[in-house]
């Protein structure tokens, strides 16, 4: 057991010193869209977001782990977020989402894993809210998963995700930078051809236009054609689908987390979970047969906030006007793009099961030709 202990340890270890040396896209002179990411440059950029990663490596063959997304730091339950779901390809196994379709709140952390243990994630999401003080005479608790099938370097089959690695990811989940790459949810995922993983990115609006923050977070598992701030890098290194070089499975799934401080309820929220499927075209995916393809949107604002314990029979919000939503709409498709970028370009090498490797984004290749089409800024 000892040497098991010093193993695991070891390939941890270098996993994160490979996550260390890689950068993010915009860290490398990337820089896609035309607003401002706000000072993190993720999802926690928005005020009291909070994100928590369990990575499982065991083995030769287990590579995957959860993640989760905590909408604020207070009771979830009572104190609840709205919320809005949009489904680009349902090729998936979203549990959860009827009922933010349905109510438009969500009333638990949101939580990401692999297409088999995503109902092992749901139990653990439920017994957290269950256990909470004031929570005893409690009877109905809607956790919200989303998956992303990652049996291609994980023994997914073995179902290795615990209710323990849940509740270790929720007691992880804290503000500031957030860890991105073959991490959490993403350490068994593919993407574009090339390693995926859990990325981050987001934008803050004028503040002529409110100064309002969309963050957002990705689980990236999708084909396409690798297409990197306009530049058809897939094609220009023969690994796309339908490429006649590289052996390319298409299929696969994204799942993609919005959230923002601007007080929007679940119409304009799902209203803004359809762009962020805008962000997944500009760089090359388009949404395959075997693709599921979500998007989960919230609001913090207190202002539109739904307290469980309000008295009386009516409650009044103060929402943003439609015709003030179109900035916040660019916001998400240039965050989810550039999400998705650094999830590629923070993933590492992961070799897994059955001794499948995939290989990670050639970033000195990349950059080359990010600088033949003179998109690289100094």
């Amino acid at each position: 057991m000892r040497y098991l202990i010093l193993f695991l340890t070891a390939v941890l270890s270098l996993q994160t010193a490979q996550s260390q040396e890689r950068q993010r896209a915009r860290d490398l002179g990337i820089k896609p869209g035309i607003l401002t990411p706000g000072p993190l440059n993720a999802i926690t950029d928005v005020e009291g977001v909070k994100v928590g990663h369990r990575t499982i490596i065991e083995g030769d063959d287990i590579r995957t782990g959860v993640t989760m997304i905590l909408p604020h730091d207070g009771d979830l339950f009572r104190s609840r977020v709205p919320a809005a779901v949009y489904v680009g390809n349902g090729f998936g196994k979203a549990l959860g989402f009827t009922q933010v379709q349905e109510l438009g709140e969500i009333e638990t952390p949101i939580g990401l894993t692999n297409t088999l243990s995503i109902h092992t994630v749901a139990n653990g999401i439920a017994d957290y809210i269950l256990r909470q003080p004031g929570n005893e005479n409690v009877r109905s608790v809607n956790p919200v998963v989303g998956e992303t099938n990652d049996g291609w370097l994980n023994d997914i089959r073995g179902r290795h995700v615990t209710m323990n690695h849940v509740f270790e990811a929720i007691d992880n989940a804290k503000t500031g930078p957030v860890e991105e790459g073959s991490v959490g949810a993403g350490t068994g995922t593919s993407a574009l051809g090339f390693k995926g993983g859990i990325g981050t990115a987001s934008r803050i609006l004028p503040e002529k236009l409110g100064g309002y923050t969309i963050g957002v977070l990705v689980q990236s598992n999708f084909g396409g054609v690798l297409t990197i701030d306009g530049a058809p890098v897939g094609e220009e290194l023969n690994n796309h689908y339908l490429s006649s070089e590289v052996p390319y499975d298409v299929d696969g799934s994204i799942m993609i987390v919005i959230a923002t401080d601007a007080p929007l309820l679940s119409r304009n929220l799902e209203r803004l979970a359809k762009r962020a499927f805008m962000g997944i075209a500009r760089v090359g995916g388009f949404a395959s047969n075997g693709s599921g393809d979500y998007v989960i949107a919230f609001s913090t604002n207190e202002d539109v906030r739904i307290d469980t314990e309000r008295s009386g029979s009516t409650q009044n919000y103060t929402e943003l006007n439609n015709s003030e939503t179109t900035p916040l709409f660019l916001a998400a498709v240039e965050a989810t793009e550039e999400a998705i970028l650094n999830s590629l370009f923070m993933a590492t090498t992961i070799t897994g099961d059955r001794g499948h490797t995939q290989k990670a984004l050639p970033v000195e290749e990349v950059l080359r030709i990010l600088k033949t089409y003179n998109l690289l800024e100094n």
